[in-house]
């Protein structure tokens, strides 16, 4: 721990529903399997509003948040031989899973029973460093060692597992709201010459205007209509009224994932919106294979971020913003 402090800034949720403070705590110290990574990036997340106002009900207060994380290994506790100290890595929301359980048993580590998340249930990346176990710190390729890499953490993530989940022969595929993770995923799917019909807000105009730019081969607001029918539709918007307006919009065999950890009450519908073998789908959370997956299509596909960068210290300000919709692509904090 030579040459690295006692003591580092932190932006620290002490209750559910008010604004983060921040704080000078004690740098952690590295346990067996861990390392302690000086953060430089962490991406902040719509799932943190979810925790921040109350949606996810379990926080482990008080709370350093944050899921997105970019940074360098500075000291690793005993038994770890990788990362080693210099390596770069990202920390994403899978902080930990128990490996026996019957999910995990069956290559379902996203769904284990006595899983901890990443600035949930232990401290994220909300501050100069954190702590995480070394088997689940995710090797990053040099060329997102920067704040415009934190947001593949999960928003790249849980899109990738989103986009998984879709039919190979998908052709046309609805993206119903169009933050961090669908301008990501339109990238790759612009590689894999698919066409992107991306819903927004009613009346956002400018977020229109940003899916035409990043790719999306249409925009219009939840509202209209697109102008063929949907093979495919990935929810990224946490209002349920947008399920049954995604299945009368997705043709028949067609399958909308549901890809936010937290989304308001679906709305009763219609059977004849789901018959024709029309299916939904939930994503929860990510498995280090869905990590090991797009980092290894990263080498392939150019994937850009595009960000708005905030001081740590204005970490409620970041926030606010991404809840107002005045975030185009995701806000991410440096430190």
């Amino acid at each position: 721990m030579n040459n690295i402090p006692s003591a580092m800034r932190a932006m620290v949720m002490e209750k559910k529903g008010q604004p983060l403070t921040l704080q000078t705590v004690p740098v952690p110290v590295p346990e067996g399997g861990q390392v302690l990574v000086r953060v430089i990036a962490c991406g902040v997340c719509r799932t943190d509003l979810h925790i921040i106002d109350g949606e996810l009900p379990t926080p482990e207060l008080p709370l350093i948040p944050g899921h997105e994380i970019i940074g360098e290994v500075v000291a690793v506790g005993d038994g770890v031989t990788s990362p080693a100290i210099g390596d770069k890595v990202g920390i994403p929301w899978l902080a930990y899973t128990c490996g026996h359980c019957k999910f995990c048993s069956h290559g379902q580590e996203n769904l284990c029973e006595h899983a901890l998340f990443t600035g949930y249930n232990v401290n994220g990346g909300y501050a100069e460093y954190t702590v995480a176990l070394a088997a689940y710190c995710l090797p990053i390729p040099e060329t997102y060692v920067h704040p415009g890499g934190a947001p593949l953490m999960c928003a790249g993530l849980i899109g990738y597992r989103s986009w998984r989940m879709l039919p190979e022969h998908a052709q046309h595929i609805g993206f119903y709201g169009f933050g961090a993770a669908a301008h990501i995923l339109v990238q790759i799917a612009q590689f894999h010459y698919k066409s992107i019909y991306a819903f927004t807000r009613p009346d956002d105009k400018a977020g229109e205007s940003f899916a035409l730019k990043m790719g999306a081969a249409w925009a219009g607001s939840s509202l209209d209509e697109p102008p063929v029918p949907l093979d495919a539709a990935i929810i990224f918007a946490a209002d349920g009224a947008l399920v049954p307006k995604a299945l009368s919009q997705t043709d028949k065999g067609g399958v909308v994932v549901c890809a936010g950890i937290h989304m308001s009450d679906i709305p009763g519908f219609a059977y004849r919106l789901l018959w024709e073998e029309r299916s939904i789908h939930s994503v929860a959370n990510l498995t280090r294979e869905d990590g090991k997956l797009l980092m290894e299509l990263l080498q392939h596909v150019p994937v850009s971020a595009i960000i708005q960068t905030y001081p740590l210290e204005q970490a409620n300000e970041a926030i606010l913003a991404l809840r107002g919709g005045h975030v185009k692509g995701a806000a991410v904090l440096v430190m």
